[in-house]
């Protein structure tokens, strides 16, 4: 979408992942972590609060504030990340889907779907990658991250209005979607309203009409923001 190279104020498609909002552990989660022993993949590893509230503040338009979350230490840095306005924001994670408040706020609704073996395998490179043993990896894995699959993530594939196999190798779908934002970017389904705020600054407003079947958005597990005037096809 040629976005790397554009400077973050002035970026049309925003990227954020709900990794960005796991819950601030007590000291006790914490060292359960560092052995293994804590379920990361369970929705109430999520802080949805913080989730629901940035992600409302986005719709309205407004600059935000997204947490830094360390995957090495189990820890919700000091650092935030800016999160100028956009165009499109796309959202991503396992359980975007899980929370009714949070699934329907998105436009469009897009599921990956992966062969379970390619799952594990890339699960046990990147936690390797992140200092931790393979042992752990794969009963953290059969203990937490199978199971909370199967009872938290999969069932929410029915909520989905796209569902792409075999994800990145899907060139197909991804030049589908591509092509998607490329239209509202374009100005052919939606467009951003800015305006001067008493010449302090500027405030981003974007009209957000109650949803209909006009209206769409985009994620992928994930989804994103849009405003748009037509169905889209």
């Amino acid at each position: 979408l040629g976005q790397k190279e554009v400077d973050h104020r002035q970026r049309k498609v925003l990227i954020l992942s709900q990794d960005s909002f796991y819950k601030v552990l007590t000291a006790e989660q914490k060292a359960k972590a560092l052995k293994g022993q804590y379920n990361f993949d369970h929705p109430d590893a999520f802080d949805n609060d913080l989730m629901h509230t940035t992600l409302k503040n986005i719709v309205e338009g407004k600059t935000v504030e997204v947490p830094t979350y360390d995957f090495v230490t189990h820890s919700r840095l000091a650092e935030t990340t800016v999160v100028y306005p956009a165009d499109v924001v796309l959202f991503e994670g396992i359980l975007v889907f899980y929370s009714q408040d949070i699934r329907d706020m998105f436009h469009l609704r897009l599921f990956v779907d992966t062969d379970s073996d390619v799952r594990l395998s890339r699960r046990v490179l990147r936690d390797m990658k992140r200092g931790r043993d393979l042992e752990q990896i794969l009963t953290q894995y059969t203990t937490f991250v199978k199971p909370a699959f199967e009872e938290f993530c999969l069932p929410t594939k029915k909520y989905a209005d796209v569902i792409i196999p075999r994800g990145v190798d899907n060139m197909v779908a991804i030049n589908l979607i591509v092509q998607h934002i490329q239209d509202i970017l374009n100005g052919d389904i939606c467009k951003w309203q800015r305006g001067a705020m008493n010449g302090h600054g500027r405030t981003y407003k974007r009209p957000f009409p109650e949803q209909t079947e006009s209206s769409s958005v985009l994620a992928a597990g994930k989804r994103s923001h849009l405003e748009s005037s037509s169905r889209p096809h």
